[in-house]
């Protein structure tokens, strides 16, 4: 935009709609029977029943015309498809490792991973892990530590860069656990800390410490576009950066990566493990085998890898990320117009509503956030995601304890959504405020032993 722009206040997508789909209308009356149906855990509803889907922002975003156009190219030979190198080529041509190892999804890159670096004793340190992240961790018997500043555990502290890793704790970390330490993770932006970014000069900072104390540092890097807009808008010296150099100076401080491509580079489905060092690759890849597929495909169609090649190219577009980030923005600045307590300033993927604060008078431990999406569910047909004390609160030996904060997430998938879409979003949220004193608490009734936001079962009390 040249000095001579003005910027309008109308957000307005950076693209025509080519193809459409049917939402589905249901009654009030619909609705509350299909959470009940589904034991008021909202990832259990037909998607069908659902009016506007905000549990995630992964996998859900529309497709362009040329990614539909690059699917059609796709080779699926089973070893050395052409369409691999097209998709390792676009991978390094933002993020400058060695090794890509392909997935079906991020958390298979997790698993490999920790499989690999993980068990019994080891620690590994982040800004804030991902449910996912940290299930992996623990799955292998190590302790997941979450180290991010004491800004990005406050919803209304005023701070550009609530994702950056507090560089003193984690020195002090190291110092005490540096030999139980196999690699420092850094959550780019920071999902479960309200989609938070992290800034370059804090990235620069936590490589530094890693170097010092001679362990790899690793990017789970699924939304490296929205988190480079944030540096290029909010960091200072950074304005006349480009969208692919501050990527390639983030991901260029770290010896590897994680990646789930259904966020920021645009698919369906799809990941991958990327890294430097070629003995953890080879170790690597040998889990690749045994459990995702060959190291050309790894668990991916050709067609799919196509896509995601295409999906890198259009996600540094810089009118697509200022489009994304002030529609964002313009939800989560309406809902706080309306008195509603959100995680300010707005994040990237998503609106973070501040479930503790609207429903004060919710326990924790009978989880504010449920009641909270919930009642968004039943009151409009909007299907958003507890991240809480439901997704966290369950420790890895059986006790339970209140997560840092209670939010409730709004995760806006890319390209998906118009702004009246979002206009009505925003008058359900004013619906189910005027109605939060009256909300009851929820108790779950069955859980499994792990990750059990996604299969829990829920009962109102009283």
């Amino acid at each position: 935009m040249s000095d001579n722009d003005v910027e309008f206040r109308t957000v307005i997508e950076p693209f025509r709609i080519h193809s459409v789909e049917p939402l589905r209308m249901t009654t009030a009356a619909e609705r509350r029977a299909k959470a009940a149906d589904a034991a008021y855990n909202l990832f259990q509803l037909h998607a069908d029943d659902v009016l506007i889907d905000l549990l995630t922002d992964s996998g859900t975003g529309a497709m362009s015309r040329d990614q539909w156009a690059a699917i059609q190219r796709g080779d699926e030979s089973y070893a050395g498809s052409p369409s691999f190198f097209v998709f390792r080529d676009a991978v390094q041509e933002l993020f400058p490792y060695a090794h890509v190892i392909p997935t079906h999804q991020g958390r298979a890159a997790e698993r490999i991973l920790f499989q690999v670096l993980g068990g019994p004793g080891k620690v590994v340190p982040s800004n804030t892990h991902f449910d996912t992240t940290r299930a992996n961790i623990e799955f292998t018997g190590a302790e997941a530590v979450d180290l991010v500043i004491p800004e990005g555990r406050d919803p209304q502290a005023d701070h550009p860069f609530k994702g950056n890793m507090d560089i003193g704790r984690l020195e002090a970390l190291l110092a005490e656990r540096g030999a139980e330490t196999p690699v420092v993770m850094m959550t780019i932006t920071n999902n479960s800390g309200g989609g938070q970014p992290v800034s370059l000069a804090n990235l620069h900072a936590v490589a530094d410490v890693c170097r010092a104390a001679g362990k790899p540092l690793f990017l789970d890097a699924c939304r490296f576009a929205e988190n480079a807009w944030f540096v290029k808008t909010r960091e200072p010296g950074r304005e006349h950066d480009t969208i692919p150099d501050i990527i390639r100076e983030m991901t260029g401080l770290a010896d590897g990566m994680t990646m789930s491509a259904k966020k920021d580079p645009m698919g369906n489905i799809g990941g991958w493990l990327a890294l430097n060092d070629d003995d953890l690759a080879l170790q690597c890849r040998n889990l690749l085998i045994l459990t995702e597929g060959f190291p050309t495909y790894g668990g991916l169609a050709g067609r799919d890898l196509e896509a995601l090649a295409q999906g890198l190219k259009e996600v540094v577009s810089e009118d697509y990320l200022r489009y994304r980030i002030r529609s964002t923005a313009y939800l989560a600045d309406a809902l706080v117009g309306l008195g509603i307590p959100c995680l300010t300033p707005a994040g990237g993927h998503a609106v973070y509503i501040d479930a503790a604060a609207l429903l004060a008078h919710i326990p924790a431990l009978e989880y504010p956030g449920q009641a909270l999406a919930v009642a968004l569910y039943e009151t409009g047909g909007i299907r958003s995601c507890e991240i809480g004390s439901v997704m966290f609160g369950r420790q890895p030996d059986g006790s339970e304890r209140p997560a840092a904060m209670e939010l409730v997430r709004l995760a806006i998938p890319r390209r998906t959504y118009t702004q009246s879409h979002i206009d009505y979003v925003i008058e359900v949220a004013e619906r189910v405020k005027a109605q939060a004193p009256d909300l009851p608490g929820y108790r779950i009734v069955d859980e499994p032993p792990a990750l059990r936001h996604f299969t829990a079962a829920f009962a109102p009390i009283g």
